[in-house]
């Protein structure tokens, strides 16, 4: 597995590409760094970075773009809407392949020492890499901004991590660490107005707001704000008042599970000093931070949002919920926008969300997930929405062969070459016939009279899609699997030595050559197992594409039991012919019947 490391520094510049460009040249001369995305906003002057590569290429990386930024933006003369406190704002790195947690703090801290101690920047080290708990949260570092700084550093309380305590005036302080993949992410709403947007903000954030009684509906900030009194503990999120903050705190626990000192401690609260102090109640939501803002450009406010995990603050859970307390409020949401980049595996959730929503199956094949996740949470309301440029990790195809047309395949096939041939052919004769039984089970699943069936087709048409996806990349696997022979067959047969060599690579080779379409044979299988349980669901009227998948399915396995048998005529090792001929005598068998059974059923139907 590749080990790389995913960078998203924050510039506090958003409307001079100029300088922008400096910077992004700047990170892309390190070798093996690569600048995913960089995503200006001109009413928030800020730009968000994107950069991915090894754990020692993205650790030069950031250092680069962050010396740049010190050099290129003057901190004196920055405005815009987002809060601020350097030319570099923030630098977190994000674990995303072969690397964990301890090892993004760790290049978090070797990053600091540089920033402070060779460009003489402030740093405070948050998230997963914070030295206090209270520096955690990017907000409570960050809290006073650039014109609050050079007073902030010189308390003890603010020491930075690393770096002088004295402002840097220029460059301002930077605050780096480690932490899990974040969605910036922005709810777009039918009016320019900021109090409504902060209104629904305080709602879903993890922050909440204060507690208010009286005038709550349908705004609940236009109530009476609710403190604590002597004898008197209110409960933010229920009519329950406690007489101690003691007696508060276990009833606290009691109903959320959470520690209610730690909540007003990580508000810059004193527990033990609450008399006279606003009761807090809870957004909706854990690992969610959001305010409100207006930005021109669209001519509306939004509800941004920073969703810290996403495996706990599901992107359309978070959205829903907004839309939610928006038409309480009699606003609409108009759509949303995702700021840099967004996991796959986030948009795949919200596109089974909203497809289960719907009483359709969530076995589609990726392009359309992503594009049902798209236009359900309206990502295209203010912006393009290119998933080639925003989706990270998106499941492809990247075979020569499955990447062309038909006509382009078909002629390649009937060339005077080895290769494509019949093994990928086997495999795409055995992903079409799975990808028949697989629209048959996404057909029925929103038909009426099948709802009984629901999750049964649903999961038909998922794991149709995991088969599908296996027999397509067996096409170019089979064509790269006998290059290897090719290649044996090639290799000097001048000494004795040479042979030697060459025999084995051949011997290797043809292994390899045959495990290939044998895999292809058990995918085949796994075809006809689910056209036999979609057959037994089916409408009369798709019987003859449940049939045709099986037959499609039985002719890919026959085909690459043939490519086994050929190859296996050139392997010497007696053991490892007689087991395979074994295993495919045995699918074989499986195949057969499956096929029977399913042209059986088709037979009585038709």
């Amino acid at each position: 597995m590749e080990r790389l490391v995913e960078c998203v520094p924050n510039f506090s510049e958003g409307q001079n590409e100029a300088v922008i460009k400096e910077i992004t040249d700047a990170i892309q001369r390190v070798e093996g760094v690569k600048l995913l995305d960089a995503d200006m906003g001109g009413d928030t002057n800020r730009t968000v970075v994107t950069i991915i590569g090894s754990p020692k290429a993205i650790a030069e990386g950031a250092f680069q773009g962050i010396k740049k930024a010190s050099e290129v933006i003057d901190m004196r003369k920055h405005t815009g809407a987002h809060p601020r406190m350097g030319a570099t704002d923030v630098c977190p790195f994000v674990p995303v392949s072969g690397v964990d947690m301890d090892e993004c703090v760790e290049i978090s801290k070797q990053v600091a020492e540089r920033v402070g101690s060779e460009l003489g920047i402030s740093v405070f080290l948050y998230e997963n890499s914070a030295t206090k708990k209270e520096r955690r949260n990017l907000a409570t570092i960050r809290s006073g901004e650039y014109e609050g700084m050079a007073e902030k550093l010189t308390s003890d309380e603010w020491r930075p991590d690393y770096g002088p305590q004295e402002l840097n005036e220029s460059a301002g302080v930077t605050a780096i660490g480690a932490r899990e993949f974040l969605i910036a992410y922005n709810i777009n709403l039918n009016t320019t107005d900021r109090t409504y947007a902060n209104e629904v903000a305080y709602e879903i954030r993890e922050r909440g707001r204060w507690k208010r009684e009286g005038n709550i509906e349908p705004f609940y900030y236009k109530g009476d704000i609710v403190n604590f009194e002597e004898g008197k503990f209110p409960d933010g999120n229920s009519d329950f008042v406690a007489s101690s903050f003691e007696e508060l705190e276990e009833y606290y626990k009691k109903n959320s599970g959470r520690d209610l000192r730690a909540r007003y401690k990580s508000l810059g609260m004193d527990p033990d000093n609450l008399i006279g102090k606003p009761v807090y109640k809870d957004g909706r939501f854990t690992h969610v931070k959001g305010i409100g803002w207006v930005i021109p450009e669209y001519n509306r406010a939004q509800i941004s949002m920073n969703l810290t995990n996403f495996n706990i603050a599901a992107i359309h859970d978070v959205y829903d919920a907004a839309v939610e307390e928006c038409t309480k409020r009699g606003i609409a949401v108009t759509g949303s926008e995702i700021v840099g980049l967004v996991p796959y595996e986030a948009l795949r959730r919200a596109a089974e969300h909203y497809l289960k929503k719907m009483g359709k199956s969530p076995g589609m094949p990726v392009p359309d997930l992503v594009e049902t996740a798209i236009q359900s949470l309206g990502l295209r309301d203010v912006g393009d929405f290119n998933p080639e440029d925003k989706v990270l990790g998106m499941p492809k195809q990247e075979g020569e062969l499955v990447n062309r047309v038909t006509y382009d395949f078909v002629d390649e096939v009937s060339r005077d070459t080895a290769a494509p041939g019949g093994g990928s052919v086997a495999a795409l004769a055995g992903a079409l016939g799975v990808s028949l039984g697989t629209m048959v089970a996404n057909l029925s699943a929103s038909k009426a009279g099948f709802e009984g069936h629901h999750e049964e087709l649903s999961r038909i048409a998922t794991d149709g899609q995991k088969i599908k996806d296996m027999l397509v990349k067996g096409v170019d696997e089979d064509t790269s699997a006998f290059d290897k022979v090719i290649d044996a067959m090639r290799m000097p047969k001048d000494s004795d030595t040479d042979k030697e060599t060459r025999s084995k690579a051949m011997q290797e080779g043809y292994k390899i050559a045959t495990n290939v379409p044998l895999d292809t044979v058990r995918s085949c299988r796994d075809a006809l197992k689910l056209c036999t349980d979609i057959s037994k669901i089916m409408a009369d009227e798709m019987a003859s594409d449940v049939g045709s998948g099986a037959l499609m399915a039985y002719a890919g396995a026959k085909a690459a039991a043939y490519n086994v048998r050929i190859n296996l005529k050139s392997i010497e090792d007696k053991q490892y012919c007689e087991d395979t001929n074994s295993k495919l005598t045995e699918l074989l068998t499986e195949c057969e019947n499956l096929n029977n059974t399913v042209s059986e059923k088709v037979s009585e139907t038709l």
